[in-house]
């Protein structure tokens, strides 16, 4: 008599299960948060206006999520379809970032159950009112922009011929509202002409914001789709990743030409920026790191053939792409932020645990849609 052999037991890989931990410490953290205020588990002050969270979750998070807004204008506005088999990823890649934008802020704001006022009372003067309404008005273009790959899986025509045929204005409306927001987070650093020390401050933040994130998008896509192709093992062509870092090349050069033509004319005829730069230690140090490592190597590498034509070599420039980004938007929002005589800050424990749980749970979701909708 034949033996059937035991078919073996499919288990939970050790790397899910572990980003599956990191947000029940996520979830325990939050409700201590909301139990016991933001004093019981935050190591923030009125020393300084905010901490890891504002830098982290909502300046680094809002930025990366530029990916969205980017492929949608290349492919949709611009008829390059050689970028189409990205742009649903990079629709997929952005709405979870704003969704995480979303649950990190709710868990920083003192009362996040009084944000709905805000509809109602509206302070025109405030860059807060147009980020507010930037974040609830893009996350729904995204969710909108994404469905279709869920009516698809559901096989609903109906729902799916409609999104379809206002895909253009939802990328329209996508890319103004993305860069409103984009703009508007660097007009809040315009009130902090006091304390942001005098290297990153610049009346033109709002326009280096913009340029920035306009830069990290192809770099988002290059990254997420190397690591993501390793996982569900679906490589994107090499033609794609290769002519998304010729492209964000572009940006990164106006950045640069930016970034350093504010430093020479801003102390216009005295050359008081210019001057700063050599003597004012360790700020000058950290300028040269930022702008060298997370902009000129990156326009270097993504313009050399060889890189061009390596996989590895697109995915290590892209590192350097949003590494520089992620950099210059704590030194902008945090480090570079004069902190009150008499106070310190470092983040505690469940800061930490909040912001590293937030992106554990999206990296979940990501794979998770990967997995079950034709993404």
């Amino acid at each position: 008599m034949a033996t059937q052999t035991p078919q073996k037991e499919r288990r939970l890989p050790v790397g899910t299960i572990f980003l599956a931990l990191l947000v029940v410490i996520f979830l325990a953290t939050a409700i201590v948060r909301y139990g016991m205020g933001l004093g019981a588990m935050t190591n923030m002050s009125d020393g300084r206006g905010w901490g890891l969270w504002i830098s982290f979750d909502l300046y680094c998070g809002v930025a990366l999520a530029a990916g969205g807004f980017t492929l949608a204008a290349i492919v949709y506005i611009f008829h390059m379809e050689k970028y189409h088999p990205v742009v649903r990823p990079a629709i997929l890649t952005a709405f979870l970032g704003y969704l995480l934008v979303v649950f990190a802020l709710l868990v920083d704001l003192g009362q996040p159950w009084y944000i709905w006022k805000m509809i109602f009372n509206p302070n025109i003067h405030s860059p807060l009112y147009e980020v507010g309404w930037c974040v609830m008005l893009y996350t729904a273009v995204l969710a909108l922009e994404i469905s279709p790959a869920v009516f698809e899986k559901l096989h609903w025509g109906i729902p799916l011929k409609f999104i379809r045929m206002i895909q253009i204005p939802l990328v329209i409306a996508g890319i103004v509202i993305s860069t409103g927001h984009q703009n508007s987070l660097g007009s809040m650093m315009l009130i902090m002409g006091n304390t942001l020390n005098h290297l990153w401050y610049t009346p033109i933040m709002p326009l280096l914001f913009f340029v920035s994130a306009a830069a990290v998008g192809p770099a988002m896509v290059i990254f997420e789709s190397t690591l993501s192709g390793k996982a569900f093992h679906h490589q994107i062509g090499l033609e794609v990743l290769s002519g998304l870092g010729k492209i964000l090349r572009y940006p990164l050069a106006l950045y640069l030409v930016l970034k350093v033509g504010d430093i020479v004319f801003a102390g216009w005829p005295h050359f008081n920026e210019l001057k700063a730069l050599g003597t004012e230690y360790p700020q000058n140090f950290i300028w040269f790191a930022e702008v060298i490592l997370g902009v000129v190597v990156p326009i270097i590498l993504f313009s050399i053939p060889k890189i061009q034509q390596s996989r590895k070599g697109l995915f290590v420039s892209s590192i350097f792409v949003i590494g520089g980004l992620v950099f210059n938007r704590f030194n902008s929002s945090l480090l570079q932020l004069a902190i009150r005589p008499g106070y310190s800050y470092f983040p505690s424990f469940g800061e930490f645990a909040v912001s590293i749980g937030i992106v554990s749970g999206g990296i979940l979701v990501f794979m998770l849609a990967n997995r079950f909708l034709p993404i």
